[in-house]
């Protein structure tokens, strides 16, 4: 749950026809989130979410628009609680019997992050990239992670770096599917 919705004011200056505006979604984009996303469901990088989803969870996504075309890009931020840190060396803390540390503040997962195929390579991921980076600044996230089924090339260019499921939220790293082989990525913030 998303505790501050980013502010809908563009986060990128337009240039008419060429330069998408990064926005916060509105419900009623979740048939154009479903048809930008269905590219990269189909090849397996993307879980399938119906358009009602989309509408429900509306408020965690920033989307890239060009005036008068499609969306060309997405990238969901889901908030999720701080939650207590336990030694590395106690397994699974419930099971552990050992004592949490204090814990970290809250963190973000970056999910659904997609840009149309005819968009890639032109600076659209990156300014969704950086639009979200300073909404998660805003909500004084403590670190962001995200997983990935491709090479998370963007991604490492602006200073993520591959971490373990365990030091991702427990209720996102146990809903990944080991079978997609997804990297997982944080960022610090």
């Amino acid at each position: 749950m998303i505790t501050a919705t980013p502010r809908p004011a563009p986060l990128l200056p337009a240039l008419p026809g060429r330069t998408p505006t990064v926005r916060s979604a509105r419900e009623e984009d979740a048939a154009a989130l479903v048809a930008l996303s269905a590219p990269f469901v189909r090849s397996g990088a993307l879980r399938k979410r119906p358009a009602s989803l989309y509408a429900a969870q509306a408020a965690d996504f920033l989307v890239a628009d060009a005036p008068g075309g499609p969306l060309e890009g997405c990238v969901g931020l889901r908030v999720h609680p701080a939650e207590p840190v336990y030694p590395a060396e106690s397994g699974h803390p419930a099971e552990s019997g050992h004592p949490a540390e204090p814990g970290r503040g809250p963190v973000g997962v970056l999910y659904n992050f997609c840009v149309a195929g005819h968009r890639q390579g032109r600076g659209v991921g990156g300014g969704l990239l950086r639009a979200v980076l300073a909404v998660a600044h805003a909500q004084s996230l403590d670190a962001l992670f995200t997983a990935t089924t491709g090479g998370g090339d963007l991604f490492l260019r602006y200073g993520f770096m591959p971490t373990t499921a365990r030091l991702a939220p427990a209720s996102w790293a146990d809903s990944l599917d080991p079978r997609r082989g997804a990297r997982i990525l944080t960022f610090a913030l």
